[in-house]
Parts: C-alpha cells; sequence; structure tokens
C-alpha cells in the first residue's frame, strides 16, 4: 500500500488585532503538530511579535516571501509575509478595517495557493465580522467569503467536538429569515452532506438525527407546521435513499441524544440551535468546518476575543483541533504524529 503523503497545511493569520497569531504560536509549541507541514499566511512582522510576546524559545520563524520558500522541520514555522499591516497600525484588541483587510486577504491568497495545490487544506484563525464589514468587504464570516470565492453554491457550517457534531441548514441570517428558509430542499442537501462527512470521519453508515426547528418538533402541528410541511418530506425522501436519518426530533432532547451515543451528526436547523450546545460542552476544542468546498478548510470555533488579545491568555486547543481534523478529513486518519 502506497503511503499518502503528509498535506501542506495553510494557516491564515486571521484578524491580526485578535487571539490569531497567539493561539496559531502557541499550536506550534506541541510537538505533535511541528512535525507536520505548516505554513501561516500573513504578515511576518505580527507572527514575529506574538512570538516575542510568547517568549517562545521551541522553534524560530522562517520568513519567506514565496510559497516555494518553505523548509519544513520541527525548529521552523514558515511565515509567508504578505506585508499587509504596519507595526504601527496594529492595535491589539481593537476594531479596524486595516485588520479586517488583512484578514481577508490572508483567506484570500489561501484560496489561491490550495487551488494551485501549493497547500492541500486550510485552517483559519478568527476574523472580527465589523472589521471586516469596515475594510468594504461586505461577507459574514468565513463560510461565506470562501463559497464566494470557489464559487461553491451548495455548502453548509459544521460544528465538530468528540461527544457532539452539528451541521447547520442556516447560520447567519436573522431568526426570521432561518425560519423562512426551513426547506426541504435545502435540509435534503445538508443531510447528504452531513452522510458524506461523517463516512470522511470514519463512520461507515452514519446515524443522523435531524432536529425540529419548533418546540416539540410542532407537536403535529400544534405549535408550528414547519416540521410537518418541510423536516419531515425531507428526511423521508432520504430514508428511501438508504440514509439512515431520523426526524424531526425536539431539539431539547437531540442533542443529549447525540451526546449519549445514539446518534453520530444533528441537523440543526439555524445557527444558535447547533452553536449553544456544542459551544457549551465544547468552547475551547470544537472545530468549525465548511462542508461543500472543493477542499478542506476547518477553523476554531471562537471569535477574536479581543478583550485577552495579545496579553498571553488565549486558548489554544480549539487551533490544535482544527489542524487535526484537517488532516483526519484528508484521509490521514491514522497519522502517528497526530499526539
Amino acid at each position: 500500500m502506497i503511503k499518502k503523503p503528509t498535506p501542506v497545511v495553510g494557516i491564515t493569520m486571521g484578524d491580526p488585532s485578535g487571539i490569531g497569531p497567539e493561539i496559531i504560536m502557541k499550536s506550534y509549541e506541541r510537538r505533535g503538530i511541528r512535525k507536520l507541514k505548516i505554513v501561516v499566511i500573513g504578515d511576518f512582522g505580527v507572527m514575529l511579535a506574538a512570538y516575542n510576546m510568547l517568549n517562545i524559545k521551541s522553534f524560530r520563524l522562517n520568513r519567506i516571501e514565496n510559497i516555494n520558500e518553505c523548509i519544513f522541520n520541527n525548529e521552523l514555522l514558515n511565515i509567508l509575509d504578505l506585508k499587509l499591516i504596519g507595526k504601527k497600525e496594529l492595535h491589539p484588541g481593537k476594531v479596524q478595517a486595516v485588520s479586517g483587510n488583512a484578514a481577508f486577504e490572508c483567506i484570500r491568497i489561501a484560496v489561491e495557493l490550495v487551488k494551485s495545490h501549493s497547500i492541500h487544506t486550510i485552517v483559519t484563525a478568527p476574523l472580527n465580522k465589523e472589521a471586516l464589514q469596515l475594510a468594504g468587504h461586505h461577507y459574514s464570516g468565513h463560510t461565506e467569503i470562501l463559497a464566494t470565492l470557489t464559487g461553491t453554491k451548495d455548502y453548509a457550517m459544521l460544528l465538530y467536538e468528540k461527544k457532539l457534531c452539528v451541521i447547520h441548514v442556516s447560520t447567519h441570517v436573522s431568526l426570521l429569515d432561518a425560519i423562512a428558509r426551513v426547506k426541504s430542499d435545502r435540509i435534503i442537501k445538508v443531510i447528504e452532506m452531513a452522510n458524506a462527512v461523517m463516512m470522511k470521519l470514519g463512520k461507515e453508515v452514519p446515524k443522523i438525527a435531524v432536529a425540529g426547528i419548533n418546540p416539540h418538533a410542532g407537536e403535529n402541528g400544534l405549535f408550528g407546521t414547519e416540521e410537518m410541511r418541510e423536516i419531515t418530506p425531507a428526511v423521508n425522501k432520504m430514508k428511501e435513499k438508504g440514509i439512515n436519518v431520523e426526524g424531526p426530533i425536539p431539539p431539547d432532547t437531540v442533542f443529549l441524544q447525540t451526546v449519549n451515543g445514539k446518534f453520530d451528526i444533528v441537523v440543526a436547523m439555524y445557527h444558535d440551535q447547533g452553536h449553544i450546545p456544542l459551544k457549551l460542552i465544547g468552547f475551547n476544542s470544537g472545530v468549525n468546518v465548511t462542508v461543500g468546498l472543493p477542499f478542506i478548510r476547518t477553523s476554531v470555533d471562537h471569535g477574536t476575543a479581543f478583550e485577552i488579545a495579545w496579553q498571553g491568555k488565549a486558548n489554544e486547543n480549539s487551533m490544535v483541533e482544527a489542524i487535526k481534523l484537517s488532516i483526519k478529513l484528508m484521509g490521514i486518519s491514522k497519522n502517528p504524529f497526530l499526539v
């Protein structure tokens, strides 16, 4: 059997005013992570400042201007220097357009690199949505940016934690819009994506639960008809195709059932329905995955945390898990380096 080569992981810097640079540096202090092929897409000056703040001794930074200059070994972390923000422009913990633009450009360059096969998977540090808007990039988050840059129409946000996995029918829209988007066609596509990604994660026949949107999943129309009109027909159609799916299940019990092992993944109807239980049990270990893209993209499942930015207080566990999961989704699930 031919051993698959270790892929090159591109990590975007995120909003430089937030905790992105710090959690990247802390993640690379892990010996297992340092044995992977990693390049940070951002600004060398910013990353050097984070490196010095943390007083890191276990590795050095390798500034490169071209991806072909990467050197992969335990003692170096490659930084692709995009020169997007000057030292005097960096204000830790503040919302500013220059930081929002830097975060966007890191993503754009990362997509170009993965399209050219210079890197093979993207892991993103957090960006700030307000800063992104100030910079003139009118997207609601990473998911929408990546979908636009790749021309992807059918995509979904998936949150992964060892105890719970959730995929969303809608994400960054108002609650009123979320209810309006509970349509059979969309639910069917999300169930199909859930099935595919769980198979990549080693589940031969994934057990999929579909949450209702109303209290008690509508109680046969007593508390709403979305389940009867849209969700149940979608679930039945997927059952006819041989997918192991159940629902709609009352949202106040389905997540507990999944944590207890009855299901492998929950199809949530809207952002908070899926995010609240996931963050409750795995705020520092959850990973965000954009499903449906032509490449693997994972991310931390938290924000820029401006209130603790550049103070050495940020927890890097979610970034570490995001890097590990990106490798696992690439098909190298037994990589001995991930310890």
